[in-house]
This record gives structure tokens, C-alpha cells and sequence, in this order.
């Protein structure tokens, strides 16, 4: 099985750990440290030995940061785990603060006194997050220092160790594209941003750029490596040497140079010497990386990571590959959801066999690489938690009467999912029903919408919030991410959110996933993938236009829809988006999960 179900926290040992890292900032002469959820790479999930953040404070969400004074210490955490840090987290120890509302700089503005240092590990913080820390230092009449080596990683005396797992090559067959031809590519983005070479930091970047794939993180099919991209000539990947068998570096051998990790600040340094124009992503790579080059004479070019945009376009078998995966992932689903409801009622089913249950389904494929994030099963008040992780200790039965929320995907060759569905176990009430079919007008509106070339996510946003804002209601997550292809489930530029400034192109596969959550009671969340296409032209239309190709295929609960809160439009896509379902997934059902299907898929009428 891919996903555990320990207890989250070990809050009665977080103290100690407190205390022990005082005491190592103390020998060190620095009067404050800080904690990011974040590895080398800065991407969003971490391996075991770079979960710093959950070690010291109990904290497990996927986001965070915490800063830790001789006298004070706070964890800051977005509005998704504000529930969760409230119960993994010693709030007498540590105080929670909204990463939004009171940001870090403005708490160390108030709490940092003049002439304190305070510290950090540059290999986990990007140019762009230190320029604002420092910033908010000097205000406050205090130094924010860098330090050679990590306190937490001296006083964490069991630190798992690095990740060892050889990197595989991703055929063409799946990525659709060449290493000679991406190369080339980059090479003539290169070329317009005037820099010499690249350096890539993010794994998955690399992993699209070289055609590879890997074991290192948790769900997330990547090598942690380095890599410097030069304009002209071959390209060298840092990678560790138990990673680079002889299957990879047969994969690599025609375009890649491979060279061991050690080597790569000799390589940065190399490259100051020279004089050269290098490209260094300040929202990604390290600080320790910019400073490296600066220091020794390179003519640093701040700009986005040119893997970024191209790897989010998804070619045409990338597209076709992930239309497969869908309909296979959308079988194990449905055999998933007529398992729930014929065992449920019965009293027979908890959120932690609830996940069981589905992982095996989507491992009877045949093909399941991974799950693509901890699935999150979730039964009354805990659906409640936007980004809730069923443990041991916090499991608890589906009962009749409550809403069961899961959120899960997986990770196939071909394709990466991720869906949500909100099932009612029994009855639901009449609220539930009209909160979840307001959402569900928000879900529509979003993958109905055509829009003009160039619209940003943050331009659509309001359309999956306008049903729930009329109403008084609203939800404190994003509605939609992007999603890579057999890579990282949460993927930049693009998203659908108040923040998502990144135009939508074709190609771009986001989630379309609306929520409402009732705080100790349900929460409800509907969640499909989409894919940016052109539009076709409507007549006496004047401008190119692109709309979205919904991917899932899932039956949306017809029990908890209350068919008069829909227009006429928004009940025929309900109706016509089923229909979808059932043709695409009832060939690979049969006995009584195609009959629970039929049933699922009926049309819904007034």
C-alpha cells in the first residue's frame, strides 16, 4: 500500500525538541532560527529527512513555516490547516498565525528586537522569501544571517536519511517528446531571456526536461537533482550516483552529461568565474544558489524557470495519455462508490478502509504507479477539514445521516488524477442539500465557461463563488490547481484562484474543485480535472476563445442535488455530464458495479 495512517503529531516529545534547538542556537550565538516546510528543491511535498517542520512542532500540512526565538516561537499556516494546526500543534509553545492575515514579516516587526540575528538554512529558502524576511529584520533594527549547516538537522539525532532510489527513464511513448527535441526548445528560451545557461532546481522540471522519473518524494513520480542548462552544448544533471544506473545513463547518453552532487557547487562557482549570464529563478531556487554565482562574479538573470510553461502545455499524447487514465481511474472509482454504498449503511466501512478499499480498486488496474497525495477520507466533521489526513488515532466509522468526503488520485504512466466526490451515507438533510448543490452551480459555471485568450485564473474565480457569496457562504481554498502529467498533482503557473494571474493556455490541465465547509458538522467538495482547449467559434464572434474539456469520469451524488437550485442550462449539464460517464467507463464495469452505475447516471428531472 502507498499511504500510511500513523498518528500525525508527536506533540509531548515537541518541548524537548524546542528546548534542544535553543540550546544549539545558543552555542551558535544566534537569537532565532527559521523553519520552512521545504526541501533543497522547494517543492510542495517533501522526503522523510526534510520534514523539519513536523518533527519540531507536530505540524503535518504541506505548507508552513515556523520561526523560533530564545523567548517566543510562532507556526505560520494558510487558511487550509487552520483547523489542523489547532490539533497537532502545542499552542503553548508555538502560536499559530495565518500566513496571510499576520504574515511573517509583520510578526518579526513586532517581535524582533534590535541588534538580535536572526538565522536561516539558504539551501531551503528562495531569493524571493528572503528578500521580504530581511527586509522586515531591518525594520525591526535586527540581521537575518545565513548559516553553513542546519540546527534542526544537528539536534534531530534519528534524521532519516536522503532518498536512494535509482531514476527511471520516461519513455517517449508517455512524454510525447524527446530530450534532443525539449532541449532544443529551452534552448530558444533561452536565447530570449539573453542568459548563457539555466540552472534548474524544481525535480519536476528536471524530470520533464530529461525524459525522467523517480522515487524520491512521497506520490510524486521525481529524482531529486540539480541540473545546468547551458544555451549551447550538452547539459549536466547532479544527481546522486546510487540514482544514475546504467539504464538511465543509457537514456541520457546522447544529450545529458551526468555528474555527482558534489560537483555542483564547483559547477556554480565555474560558471561565475567565467563571467556568464545565468538564469536563476528567485520564486524557487534557493538563496544559497544566487549567492553562490554572485559571489563568484556571475551576472545573475532573475526570471522564471523556463521548464515552467512548457511543461505545464501538455502535448498531444500527454493529452490522449491522460484522457486513458481518466477513464481507467474513473472505473476504479465507480467500483469504488458502488462498493460505499452497498457497504456503509451497513456500518461496515471507516475512513481508513474507505482508502484501502479505493487504493486497491485503482492497484487491480494493473498499472497504478502511486497514489498522487495521501487520499483524504473523511466522515462527518471531518470533512469539515479541507486538507484532513485520516490517522489511527483519529479514524472514525461513516455513519447514516453524515456526508463522507474523499479526495484522492493516482499517479499512472500515462496520466496523473485527482477527484473529489461527496457521498451521503443514508439521507441527507435539507441543507446538505442545497449547500451541496450550490457548490455544484459553482462547478458548472467553471466548466461551462468559455473565455477570451490570455484570461487568467483569477478572472474565472468569482464564477465558482458567485452561488455560495450570494448566500453569505464561501470557501478558504484555491478552486482549482494545475496538474501535471505523470509528475506533481499540485503544478504552477496556472490556477483558478484570487492569486492565479498565469493566463490559462491550451493544453493546461487544472482542477475545478469548489467546496463549502461547515466547521465541527461536513464538508462538501466536487472536484473534476480539466483540460484548456480552443473553443470553437461561435458565430459572429469576433475574438479566439477557450473553454475546458472536463476529464474526470464520476458520477456526481444525484442524493444530495436539489434539482430546483439549478437552471435549465446547469441541469443539462448535470444530465449531459453523466451521460459522458456512463459512455466512457461502462465498458470496463460489469455484474452489479455497471448496474450501480446505470442507476447513478439517470438523468435527473424537475
Amino acid at each position: 500500500m502507498f499511504q500510511t495512517f500513523e498518528d500525525a503529531g508527536e506533540t509531548a516529545q515537541t518541548g524537548e525538541r524546542l528546548k534542544a534547538l535553543r540550546a544549539e542556537l545558543e552555542r551558535l550565538g544566534v537569537d532565532g532560527f527559521l523553519v520552512p516546510r521545504a526541501d533543497e528543491h522547494q517543492g510542495e511535498y517533501v522526503a522523510a529527512y526534510a520534514e523539519r517542520l513536523s518533527w519540531l512542532t507536530g505540524f503535518t500540512g504541506s505548507a508552513g513555516l515556523a520561526v523560533v526565538l530564545a523567548d517566543r516561537a510562532a507556526i505560520f499556516i494558510d487558511g487550509r490547516y487552520t483547523i489542523q494546526a489547532r490539533e497537532q500543534v502545542d499552542t503553548a509553545l508555538f502560536t499559530p498565525c495565518h500566513l496571510i492575515d499576520e504574515p511573517p514579516a509583520t510578526w518579526l516587526k513586532a517581535n524582533l528586537r534590535e541588534g538580535q540575528t536572526l538565522s536561516y538554512d539558504p539551501w531551503l529558502h528562495t531569493s524571493d522569501q528572503i528578500a521580504r524576511l530581511a527586509k522586515a529584520c531591518r525594520a525591526a533594527g535586527a540581521a537575518l544571517v545565513a548559516l553553513d549547516s542546519n540546527p534542526v538537522d544537528t539536534v534531530w539525532t534519528d534524521q532519516p536519511p536522503r532518498p536512494a532510489a535509482p531514476a527511471v527513464p520516461h519513455p517517449t511513448q508517455f512524454a510525447g517528446k524527446s530530450v534532443a527535441d525539449k532541449l532544443a526548445e529551452l534552448s530558444s528560451s533561452l536565447e530570449e531571456t539573453g542568459a548563457d545557461d539555466a540552472v534548474l532546481t524544481l525535480p519536476d522540471s528536471i524530470a520533464w526536461a530529461f525524459n525522467i522519473r523517480g522515487h524520491d518524494i512521497p506520490h510524486t513520480p521525481v529524482a531529486l537533482a540539480f541540473a545546468i542548462l547551458p544555451r549551447e552544448g550538452r547539459p549536466t544533471l547532479f544527481i546522486a550516483p546510487e540514482k544514475a544506473d546504467e539504464a538511465l545513463r543509457d537514456h541520457l547518453a546522447q544529450t545529458v552529461d551526468i555528474a555527482a552532487p558534489e560537483a555542483f557547487e564547483p559547477a556554480l562557482r565555474t560558471l561565475g568565474e567565467a563571467g556568464r549570464r545565468v538564469l536563476v529563478d528567485p520564486a524557487c531556487a534557493p538563496e544559497k544558489i544566487r549567492t553562490l554565482l554572485a559571489d563568484a562574479g556571475a551576472e545573475i538573470v532573475a526570471a522564471q524557470d523556463p521548464c515552467i510553461l512548457p511543461k505545464a502545455r501538455k502535448n498531444a499524447v500527454e493529452i490522449e495519455g491522460s484522457r486513458m487514465a481518466h477513464r481507467r481511474d474513473g472505473a476504479a472509482m465507480a467500483r469504488f462508490l458502488a462498493w460505499l454504498d452497498r457497504e456503509a449503511p451497513l456500518g461496515h466501512v471507516d475512513e481508513i478502509s474507505a482508502a484501502e478499499t479505493l487504493e486497491a480498486l485503482r492497484a487491480e488496474t494493473g498499472v497504478l504507479e502511486d497514489i498522487s497525495f495521501d487520499t483524504i477520507s473523511a466522515s462527518g466533521p471531518h470533512a469539515a477539514l479541507p486538507h484532513y489526513r485520516v490517522s489511527r488515532a483519529s479514524n472514525r466509522p461513516l455513519a447514516p445521516g453524515e456526508i463522507y468526503l474523499v479526495d484522492s488520485g493516482a499517479q499512472y504512466r500515462d496520466g496523473t488524477t485527482d477527484i473529489t466526490r461527496t457521498i451521503v451515507v443514508g439521507e441527507p438533510t435539507v441543507e446538505m442539500r442545497d449547500r451541496f448543490t450550490t457548490v455544484l452551480k459553482g462547478h458548472i459555471a467553471i466548466a461551462r465557461i468559455r473565455f477570451p485568450a490570455r484570461t487568467t485564473g483569477a478572472q474565472i474565480d468569482i464564477l465558482a463563488r458567485m452561488a455560495l457569496w450570494q448566500k453569505g457562504l464561501d470557501f478558504d481554498h484555491g478552486t482549482g490547481h494545475g496538474v501535471g502529467s505523470f509528475l506533481s498533482v499540485h503544478e504552477g503557473p496556472a490556477r483558478i484562484s484570487k492569486a492565479g494571474h498565469v493566463a490559462m493556455e491550451p493544453g493546461m490541465i487544472l482542477s475545478n474543485e469548489p467546496g463549502y465547509y461547515a466547521e465541527d458538522r461536513y464538508g462538501i467538495r466536487i472536484e473534476n480535472l480539466i483540460l484548456v482547449t480552443e473553443a470553437e467559434p461561435v458565430e459572429g464572434g469576433e475574438r479566439p476563445m477557450h473553454g475546458f474539456e472536463t476529464l474526470s469520469f464520476t458520477p456526481i451524488d444525484r442524493r444530495l442535488v436539489e434539482p430546483a437550485i439549478l437552471d435549465d442550462g446547469e441541469l443539462a449539464w448535470l444530465n449531459a455530464y453523466h451521460a459522458e460517464v456512463r459512455r466512457n467507463i461502462a465498458p470496463l464495469l460489469e455484474g452489479e458495479d455497471l448496474a450501480w452505475l446505470t442507476a447513478a447516471t439517470e438523468p435527473i428531472s424537475r
